[in-house]
Order: structure tokens, then sequence, then C-alpha cells
């Protein structure tokens, strides 16, 4: 098929390319053992001649009650597809649709591979591993016929309270656009948004567009109240890093910036992504978005051409992009802004190879599926703190307790499909433990299966008293105490939803993901009595946090002689946790700030210097860092004083380096990831904290120095204030140490000009 224009195809036709209205699941159904499309999906192609896209084909979870029973199985999804694709270029107007699937953290499919969460990739701090996770699942998803793969990333953590905290790498802008980049390297194999995607990997749709972490108060979908300058260092960092990286589309997310909503933002989803970066991709408006454009438009005519307008060539389940007809008729938006969203549509189904030849599948490498997964959640594993009770010894009694200690979907994170009924790989803290020293000599009790703020107490249940006294019990019989305690984004399917498919009203024991925000980010006080009940014992007690999003630790810090926080790992995390716990070492750094009280949030390793002394009551704003993690005999200098290089030479691509020695004086070969910080004094701009400048990840070996070359160029060392760098000039203070802001012997680098080399006074 040649390639087909816009212009050329009937208006009706037109209107159901931008259009993704139907929910996936109720398209096709089995029928003696069949895929047959249903009358839903005929009605929808009669209407339009066709489908420009389609969501959700093979999703499996709670929200569409898609599950083992009733979903697709994984070796029939290409027939599922296949039935759809027969159906619509039969009797539409003969063009393909595009299949559409979630993938945030593999494909939410039955039988899809489920890894770490991003925020467990982000305290891995390895780009290399997250390229190979992101091609991992693309060619799962491919392999099953999928075409494009919504996939989170760009929202940079800034507040705890959101729910979707676990979907972010970061609360750092570097890191998140260096894990979302090497994503989209990973799932779409290109380096250009011109590039055709081959049968081996999926088209990417980054997710959010943009400064949906800032959101007012953590709650999600609320504004953000932030400037220009706010909205280009931090938010549109990581989608610029996407562009670069050829992503596919972007979707713009339900938020609004200074009160316009993204999904009607002309200025961002036209005048910066796409003029000023020059990128040319297709832009997807979240689910119902257009839709909520009522709030700020009179009729769903006008919606949908603030839509179409602002630069939306794509809707996901709205019912305001079926009046675009009328809004052409009304002289709301012209007819060429129309076919040019119809274009975009039509080049990614070219991209894909769906229009004309299709694009061969580059042959995939051989992948240890099961090995880069362990993997993965190894490096999520972040040794917090450790008074000399890891590793534990061999032939000790091991009381493990607390409600995270034997529930693997409480591991998993949100937009997760339903497990299949056997994974020898999974594993628990429990089972991990068990596994590696013997039924024997490990003891269990829960103590409280309680997470929430809205839980009540064990001592106020029933059996409340009897739950601790087990704890105490267990404990007394061991010789230490592992009390893992956190959240769970485990979804029912029970739960109300609304139509967007976040949560309604969650029961207390979800606690993380989608619609489940929370106003306290404290540990609650039933988990808390856990801990104090194994510290009651008298035994050395470790302390566990399996969790979504930073937490105020303040209160277990005292009740702990060793801390571990690992952000939601997968199925394999419990053998993970089992491994730090049994060598005393970790590889992960934390991936963001944890707050050191419930009311200093929202909080951030790389908030702007102040002039004011903070809070009387709380002082102490930041409990935990980001890039805290306890590494024993491993240590980081800077070799160099001073270092210069013209703003001329960093805009035409050069760049300063700073050389770091790593020594290791253990005595076993550690695997580490080295941050490289950095202070910004730029003339007239209030300075941050401190920034992160880069990051590697380096094994050295027992009693061995390795040295690592950090190359700061335009991105490490230019300005983002418009979301793009630029050369300026400026000097930066630069060191490695995770715990201080800008030691007293930091690193100069300068970027310098001809028209001021006056160097900044330190």
């Amino acid at each position: 098929m040649t390639p087909v224009a816009a212009a050329s195809l009937p208006l009706r036709t037109r209107i159901g390319q931008v259009n993704q209205r139907l929910k996936g699941w109720e398209a096709v159904r089995w029928v003696d053992g069949a895929p047959r499309v249903t009358d839903v999906l005929r009605a929808e192609v009669d209407r339009w001649g066709g489908l420009g896209a389609l969501y959700g084909v093979l999703r499996a979870d709670p929200w569409s009650a898609v599950r083992w029973e009733n979903g697709v199985p994984p070796e029939r999804s290409a027939e599922a597809y296949a039935a759809v694709q027969e159906h619509v270029t039969r009797y539409g107007d003969g063009l393909p649709v595009l299949f559409v699937e979630e993938a945030p953290h593999g494909l939410m499919a039955l039988g899809g591979t489920t890894l770490p969460v991003n925020l467990a990739l982000g305290a891995g701090m390895d780009a290399a591993l997250t390229e190979e996770l992101g091609a991992l699942v693309a060619t799962e998803a491919r392999a099953r016929g999928t075409h494009v793969a919504l996939v989170s990333g760009l929202d940079v953590l800034r507040d705890p309270r959101w729910g979707r905290a676990e979907e972010c790498f970061s609360e750092d802008p570097a890191l998140a656009a260096a894990l979302v980049e090497a994503t989209v390297r990973g799932m779409q194999g290109t380096t250009s948004c011109d590039d055709p995607i081959d049968g081996g990997h999926v088209a990417v749709v980054a997710k959010h567009l943009a400064g949906q972490g800032a959101g007012i108060g953590g709650r999600n979908g609320s504004g953000a109240p932030i400037g220009r300058r706010e909205l280009g260092e931090l938010h549109l960092r990581p989608a610029f890093a996407a562009a670069r990286a050829g992503v596919a589309g972007y979707m713009a997310a339900y938020n609004d910036v200074d009160g316009v909503p993204c999904s009607a933002n002309e200025e961002l989803l036209t005048g910066t992504i796409r003029e000023a970066w020059g990128w040319r991709g297709l832009v997807m408006a979240d689910g119902t978005a257009i839709d909520r454009l009522r709030d700020s438009s009179p009729d769903p005519a006008s919606a949908a051409a603030l839509a179409l307008q602002a630069g939306v060539d794509l809707s996901l389940w709205d019912e305001a992009f079926t009046h675009v007809e009328k809004a052409l008729d009304r002289g709301l938006v012209e007819e060429a802004v129309l076919n040019q969203a119809v274009d975009r549509v039509l080049g990614l189904k070219q991209r894909l190879g769906l229009l004309g030849d299709p694009v061969p599948a580059t042959p995939a490498p051989e992948r240890d599926v099961v090995a880069l997964v362990e993997r993965a959640a190894r490096q999520s594993v972040v040794l917090v703190r450790d008074d000399g009770v890891l590793p534990l010894r061999a032939g000790a009694t091991v009381a493990v307790v607390g409600p995270n200690a034997d529930d693997l979907d409480a591991q998993l994170g949100d937009y997760t499909p339903p497990r299949p009924p056997s994974d020898p790989a999974a594993s628990t803290v429990l089972s991990a433990l068990t596994a590696r020293l013997g039924a024997g000599t490990v003891r269990h009790a829960p103590g409280s299966r309680l997470r929430g703020p809205l839980d009540v107490r064990p001592d106020e249940q029933p059996d409340g008293p009897r739950a601790l006294d087990a704890v105490r019990e267990a404990c007394a019989a061991a010789d230490v105490a592992v009390v893992v305690l956190g959240g769970s984004s485990r979804r029912s399917y029970d739960d109300e939803f609304a139509d967007n498919g976040a949560v309604e009203g969650p029961a207390p024991d979800t606690t993380n993901g989608e619609g489940v925000d929370l106003s306290s980010v404290a540990l609650p006080q039933a988990q808390l009595d856990v801990a104090r009940a194994a510290r009651a014992s008298g035994r050395p007690v470790v302390g566990v946090v399996v969790d979504g999003r930073p937490r105020v630790l303040s209160e277990l810090l005292p009740l702990v002689d060793a801390l571990l926080v690992v952000p939601f790992p997968g199925p394999a995390g419990g053998a993970a946790i089992a491994d730090a716990l049994l060598t005393g070492a970790a590889s992960g750094r934390l991936p963001a700030t944890f707050p050191a009280a419930d009311g200093v949030v929202p909080v951030a390793h790389d908030e702007r210097m102040e002039t004011a002394r903070g809070y009387v009551d709380n002082p102490v704003l930041r409990g935990l860092p980001l890039g805290t993690a306890h590494t024993p005999g491993v240590t980081a200098a800077l070799r160099a004083d001073v270092t210069s290089v013209a703003a001329a030479v960093l805009a035409e691509g050069g760049a300063a380096e700073v050389a770091v020695d790593v020594t290791n004086d253990g005595p076993a070969p550690a695997t580490v990831s080295v941050p490289l910080y950095g202070r910004r004094h730029e003339r007239g701009i209030r300075p941050r904290r401190r920034t992160l400048l880069g990051v590697r990840r380096v094994t050295v070996e027992p009693g061995a120095t390795t040295p690592l070359t950090f190359r700061l160029g335009l991105d490490e060392l230019g300005s983002w204030a418009s979301g793009v760098p630029a050369a300026v000039p400026l000097t930066v203070g630069v060191w490695c140490t995770p715990d201080t802001d800008q030691p007293a012997d930091a690193a100069t680098v300068r970027v310098t000009d001809q028209e001021d080399s006056t160097p900044w006074e330190r």
C-alpha cells in the first residue's frame, strides 16, 4: 500500500482516524475457542469507516475486569488482534488500526513480564539495564502483535503524597531524562522520530506531558502552579530526552500548568515540542482528558476544537472528538488542522510498516528474562544504614515479621496484570529467606496487615493484641528480627473505578497507585507497633520498607539497627532483599528525597536555596536525600580542582571533564552507582541546593581504585529554562558525596564567555 494522505480520505474516515474511543477488551470475545469481534467494534467501524487506534485488547487488571479466566491467552494474542484487524480493514476504508497497550513496567497483559516499577529502576541508576529491559518488553509486546506501548516516565516526583510516585524514575530531572531516553531507545530501536520501527520493537507514547508531578498537595490531576523556568528545568527535560531518542508520541496529561490544561496547551504541544524541538510525532490525550475540557469550553465541539488546535492528534475514550465535524462546521477549527492530526496518525502507521511494505524485524538477541528481572530487582535494594548487624550470620535463627514480609502482591506496583497461576521465580522476603536458611531457622508473624492511615491499630482489633504477641514471641525465639513494612498498590476486582481507571475509594490496604494520594506519608502507627514489638524482644532488628513512594522514616530509624528501602521491586523482590540481608551489601541509591517529617513536604534535594530559616518545629527537612546509600568500604574522590569550558564550545558539543577515583577497601568486589552533584551559580538566578550532573555504575575489585571520567556537556552544564539546553556563563561547584550540600573541597567547573569571564566568588 502506498503512503496515504489525509486530504485524500473522506471526512468521516479522517475523524475516525483521530478517535480511540473503544476499550479493546470489549471489542473481541472468545466463541467456541476462537476470537470473534463484537457488536461494539462493528458499530464503531460502521460509524467511522475504520479506526485510528484501539486501546487495550490485551489489557488485564481489575479495572478492565479481565483475568485469566476470561482474558486473551498469551499464546493467542496475535489471533485476537488479527480478528480485529481483518474486520477493520474489510469493512472500513482499508486502513489498518494501531493496537495500543499499557506497558508502565512490563506489558499489562496476561502472562506479561512484570518488571520493578520505575522508581525501583531509578534506585538502580543504570541506563544500560533500563534500555535492555525496554527492549525485552518491546520484543514481547510486538511478538503478540502490539504496535504502540504507553510508557510512564516523563513525570518527575516532586511530592511523595502523589499516589503515582512509583511511576516516576526520580525527583531529579537529569536521572529521569537518562532513564526515559534509555527506555525509548530500547523499546523503539530508533534514534529519530522519522526512523521506521521494525517488527521487533514498538512505538512508544511517553507519558505524561507535563508537570503532573507538581500537582498541588500531591493530588492526582491537580494543577501545577509553576513558572516557565520551573517547567523547563524540571518537567520538560525528560520529555526533551525522549524527543531526542525519536519517541513516537507523547500523552498530554490531565492536569493544567498555570491554569491551562495540558491537552489544550498550544504553547506546549505545538510551540515547544514541535516548533522549538523540531519533533514530528503524535500526541495522544490521556483517557477522557478532552472530555474534561468541558470545564473550560461550552460544549463537546468546542472541547474538541481546543484540543485539536493545541496539537492533540488522537483521543483516548473521549466523546468530544466525535464532535469534530460540528467544530469544523462552526468554524471553531480549520480543516487543515484536522488533516495535520490525521497525517500524524497515518505517519505512525507508516513508521510501523502498517502502510506500504512491512518493516522486517531485527533479530532479537537471546535474553535470559528471569536473570534480567532479578538483576533489576537487586539494583532496587537500597541499604540506608547498618550498625553492624549485617550480613545475617550463618546458622542464625531469623524472625521475619510485618505486613509486607510474605505478600507478593505488595511488591508489584500499580498497573500490574493478574499473576500467573504459578511463577517459580517469584519470591517474598519470607519465602526467599526460608529457601536460603531452611524452614527450621525462620519464624514468621505478620503482626499487622494494615498499611494505610485509615487503618485501625492492631490493639483495636479483636485479635490485635494476639498479633503483636505473636511478633514478640517470634522475635524472642530468634537471633535477629527482620521487620518488613511499607505500602501496596494492590487492586481488587471488587474496587470501584472511575472512567479513566483510577480507583475510587480504595480499601485501606491500598496505599499507592493512580487515585491513591495520601495526606500523610508517615509510616502508619500500626506498622511502627510491629517494629516496637520486635525491638522489645531485645534482639537486633533489621527494618525493610517496601513501598512505591518516599516515606517519613524518622520514627522507624531509632527502632532498627539496619535499614533497607526498596521501591516496589517486582516478583523477584524477595530474593533480591534476601541477597542484601545475607551479604550485607546492596547497590541501589535512593532515587528521591525522604522527608524528615510529614509537614515538610514537598521537599527535594534540588530545591532552590532559601533566604528563610525553615520551620521552627521541624528544622530538618530532608531526612534522607536523593542518592543516600550505605556502601561500606567504598569511597569516591574528585581529582580535579578547577576546570573550564567556553560557552561557545559547550554549545557546539564540547564538554568539561571531571575525574573521580572510586576506591574499594572492602573484602569483596563492590558494584555501586557513583553520583556527581553540582550547584550552579548563574547570574541573576537563585541557585538550587544541588543538581545531579551525572551517575555512573562501576564494579571495583577489593583493594582497588577505579578511575571514572564524567563528561559534562550542554545537558549537564546548560540552562534548561526554556526546556532546551542553552550554554550560558556560570560556575558550578562539583562533588560526589550524597549526604552533603556543596562541601568546602568541591571542585569547580566554569562556563565562560568573552564578554564576562569574572569567576564566581564562593
